[in-house]
């Protein structure tokens, strides 16, 4: 064994897998999964993606959800570095982006203290994939000229301090893990006075079995309650909203109940 470690160049990629569907993964993307000699992938992570490693490359698992962060990337890093330094060449699968709520600097910045060289392949993320597939902009002109990407829940369980803010300003606001906060989120705009402003939710955006929504912030809540939407899900809130094709018939027949 120690001959054999002899050989190996260790060297980890971090790959954004992108928001779900398998072939939104970058070109780049496949052919490091192809030279890969361990692929290390997420809970959020198409399994599908999978195939593009060898046959003999490992495959494992990390899982990586909600509510066991802080034990589950400090195993992760350190599976990492030591798969790294016998095997060669890691390729850590994550979901959307590396950089964009993915922890990815924090598995960068630990690899780096053991000298093991690391590049880095940009995902798609769902905070602007998600809503371009379903035809929402996160700019427009005359409607929005920024947008905020926040996380609903921030390590101590609250709500993010930057979704206060947010909600004063006229950008578009997407919320990612915000599911479980949703009740929360709509007060906080509630108390800004944007009642009627459009929003959405997406569950497992650009998946085989994605699920939308579409409201106001008033009605958002009770209409995610009635059609059942889970996590994982994205939640938008913006005028950028009112422009799915479909807004209109979509929050006709809640007009009503509200």
């Amino acid at each position: 064994m120690g001959e054999r470690n002899l050989n190996i160049e260790p060297k980890i990629t971090l790959l954004g897998a992108g928001p779900g569907d398998p072939d939104l993964l970058t070109l780049k993307g496949v052919k490091a999964l192809q030279a890969a000699d361990v692929v290390l992938y997420d809970a959020l992570t198409n399994e599908a993606l999978l195939t593009h490693a060898p046959a003999e490359a490992i495959k494992v698992y990390v899982g990586k959800r909600s509510g066991e962060h802080s034990y589950a990337q400090d195993a992760i890093n350190k599976l990492m570095v030591d798969y790294a330094l016998n095997y060669g060449h890691v390729v850590r699968l994550k979901g959307g982006d590396p950089f964009v709520f993915g922890r990815g600097y924090e598995e960068l910045d630990y690899a780096d203290s053991y000298n093991i060289p690391v590049s880095v392949i940009p995902g798609i993320s769902s905070s602007i994939g998600v809503p371009g597939l379903q035809q929402i902009p996160v700019t427009h002109r005359g409607l929005s000229e920024s947008f905020w990407v926040i996380t609903g829940t921030i390590s101590n369980g609250q709500v993010s301090d930057d979704i206060y803010q947010a909600a004063k300003s006229n950008a578009t606001v997407i919320i990612l893990m915000g599911l479980k906060k949703l009740a929360e989120i709509v007060e906080i705009f509630k108390a800004e006075g944007k009642q009627q402003l459009p929003a959405a939710v997406v569950q497992n955006g650009s998946s085989d079995n994605e699920k939308l929504v579409v409201g106001k912030v008033e009605s958002i809540l009770e209409i995610t309650k009635k059609e059942k939407i889970e996590a994982p899900a994205l939640l938008i809130f913006g005028e950028v909203v009112s422009l799915h094709p479909s807004f209109k018939t979509l929050i006709a027949p809640y007009a009503s109940i509200s």
